[in-house]
């Protein structure tokens, strides 16, 4: 019995994470000044970041159903008799819905799981799937540990403006905030799949420093449950800093997380790709916190990779 795990290139998996996993990512595509590309294949974050501050037209589409096809093919070729595959929030893209048409197609079974969220999230729901995978856990199993890292994580995030996300109609409950956009630096956040504003500040320093709080908050909430029995099993937390064209920033950030939440918490630095880029803007930073419901190697397992 063997399960593969299938996501799409929202997930932002750094590669360096995907060996030795049986992962396959499907790209979503980025539409620049007229021209289509597949994401992290033949567009990089910069060319979006850079597209956007010229005013070049950016729009996102999700892929083709003949995508994930492939994809489950593959995946059954290379002797999987099962796939988990995970997705963006339904509620910011139809890409979920690509997925569920190709899975009825599938040679073998789709479990497909709308994650509620995007990013690092996902991606670390995908890396504890593929973990459990590997040790021999079924497909309910493995579906299970992916629902259950998705719903205890917490996203939060600061954009330098509002302005991408009202283009891309993404902008949900914060919509609100447009009014008073000029005289605020929003912080936001993700709940049930959709966008919502958590609080207002001043300056971009002081979002910052209150992303940070946030973040800090909600990993030691997320431990403490976990460590009480709330449905994990005592393995802490992952932390990822995503941003866009903000290398400096997000290394300072992650930095101040690592000596705040001590070595038990791993702490990563990934590049938002061009698809979220287009929706939220060059400076944006978000945290994302994810309880570690599977341990990093289980038993019967092959090592882990290095982080």
């Amino acid at each position: 019995m063997s399960t593969a795990l299938v996501t799409d290139s929202t997930a932002y998996l750094p590669s360096a994470l995907l060996d030795g996993l049986d992962i396959r990512v499907v790209p979503l595509h980025v539409v620049v000044g007229g021209r289509t590309h597949s994401e992290g294949v033949d567009i990089d974050p910069a060319a979006v970041a850079a597209a956007l501050r010229a005013f070049t037209p950016v729009t996102t589409s999700r892929p083709t159903p003949a995508a994930f096809i492939d994809a489950y093919e593959a995946a059954a070729a290379a002797g999987a008799d099962s796939v988990v595959s995970v997705h963006l929030s339904e509620a910011m893209s139809s890409t979920i819905g690509s997925a569920h048409l190709a899975a009825s197609e599938s040679p073998i079974p789709v479990t497909v799981i709308d994650s509620r969220a995007l990013g690092m999230v996902m991606g670390f729901a995908v890396l504890a799937g593929a973990r459990l995978a590997a040790g021999g856990a079924s497909a309910g199993e493995v579906a299970d540990a992916v629902r259950a890292t998705c719903a205890g994580a917490s996203v939060m995030f600061y954009v330098d403006t509002l302005e991408y996300l009202r283009r891309g109609g993404r902008i949900g409950k914060a919509g609100a905030m447009l009014g008073s956009a000029l005289a605020i630096k929003p912080i936001l956040g993700l709940r049930d799949g959709q966008i919502v504003p958590l609080e207002r500040v001043r300056t971009s320093s002081r979002a910052i420093a209150r992303l940070e709080e946030l973040a800090v908050d909600a990993a030691q909430a997320a431990g403490a449950a976990d460590a009480g029995g709330a449905g994990g099993n005592g393995g802490g937390v992952d932390v990822a800093v995503h941003h866009l064209d903000s290398p400096e920033r997000a290394e300072r950030l992650a930095e101040r997380l690592r000596a705040r939440l001590g070595p038990g918490t791993e702490v990563v630095v990934v590049e938002l790709g061009a698809v979220v880029g287009a929706h939220v803007g060059p400076g944006t930073l978000a945290v994302a916190v994810v309880p570690r419901v599977v341990p990093l190697v289980p038993p019967g397992a092959p090592p882990a990779v290095a982080r």
